[in-house]
């Protein structure tokens, strides 16, 4: 392609961009972002190495909903195989390369460096930087890596949603239980330290939002429990505790979150959330624990039935 046709191409997508932007209200970095990520994930389906990685994370809900429940500037992928440098980068330099239909977007392979996750260390976590390209706009990605869970029920193979018209990646994805299984783990695990308010967000979104079946859940719950090492509670974890729910530096964090993410139309307090969440999991959790079986079905609107 001519180096015109390229810049005319990301002319017209920046300009659909920022009428999105514009339309919907929304920041248009964050606009710009979500979609540089489409892009590469759309790549990755496309790519030989497809089948090392699943998408887990927040971009999950655009999946689920049809658009983002909260704002996001990183890619959270699940991948196997040998966690090292040497080969992420080489794998995530072949995804960079990958030959698509033309989205005005470059995704520059010579930008890729990882780093550890320090606070998912147990688990070999890699942070990826990567540098795109919109034309004359720059887009600094973040990609989180995770090695060695498990999904279940097992991963989905599903279409993303695309921003604009370009075709849409076929990606496999993780399963809404194992979702709820991974940030109940660190709960159980951070207990009263715990300040990642956006998981009691999600997960009090996705339990206002979706009906789960209690035996799948029970099952996520322990295998990612068994696989990170991590004893199952039969007590209320400390997270999920009203110590925790009215301590003052935990509110302040969870305002803190709220205004981060332009979320301050929620009306609920972190005591609500607390409360709600603790009425969603604790009996999942404490059936896993016993190791029976959990033949409950939750509807937001009916609870456990």
């Amino acid at each position: 392609m001519s180096g015109a046709r390229r810049k005319d191409i990301a002319a017209s997508v920046r300009q659909r961009l920022l009428n999105i932007s514009r339309d919907q209200g929304e920041d248009f970095q964050l606009v710009l972002t979500r979609f540089a990520l489409e892009r590469f994930l759309y790549r990755l389906s496309r790519c030989r190495h497809a089948g090392v990685f699943v998408l887990k994370g927040a971009m999950l809900f655009s999946v689920w909903t049809g658009k983002p429940h909260r704002p996001t500037r990183d890619l959270d992928l699940l991948a196997t195989g040998d966690p090292t440098d040497e080969r992420l980068k080489e794998l995530l330099g072949d995804v960079c390369k990958t030959e698509v239909e033309p989205d005005g977007v470059e995704f520059k392979a010579e930008t890729i460096s990882i780093s550890p996750i320090r606070e998912d260390d147990e688990y070999q976590g890699r942070r990826v930087r990567i540098g795109a390209v919109l034309g004359r706009l720059r887009i600094p990605l973040q990609i989180d890596l995770g090695f060695g869970d498990v999904v279940t029920p097992a991963a989905e193979m599903i279409t993303y949603p695309s921003l604009l018209d370009f075709p849409p990646p076929q990606i496999r994805v993780y399963t809404r239980e194992s979702v709820i299984a991974e940030k109940l783990q660190a709960m159980v695990a951070l207990g009263l330290l715990n300040s990642r308010m956006k998981d009691f967000y999600d997960l009090w979104v996705m339990s206002r939002r979706f009906r789960f079946d209690g035996v799948a859940l029970t099952s996520a719950i322990r295998a990612t429990f068994r696989r990170r090492k991590t004893g199952i509670p039969s007590e209320i974890p400390s997270a999920l505790s009203d110590e925790f729910a009215v301590d003052r530096e935990k509110n302040i964090q969870w305002g803190a979150f709220l205004r981060r993410n332009k979320l301050e139309g929620e009306s609920v307090g972190l005591n609500g959330v607390v409360q709600e969440l603790r009425e969603f999991l604790v009996p999942p959790l404490h059936a896993a624990a016993e190791g029976g079986t959990f033949n409950l079905h939750w509807d937001p609107g009916e609870k456990w039935s």
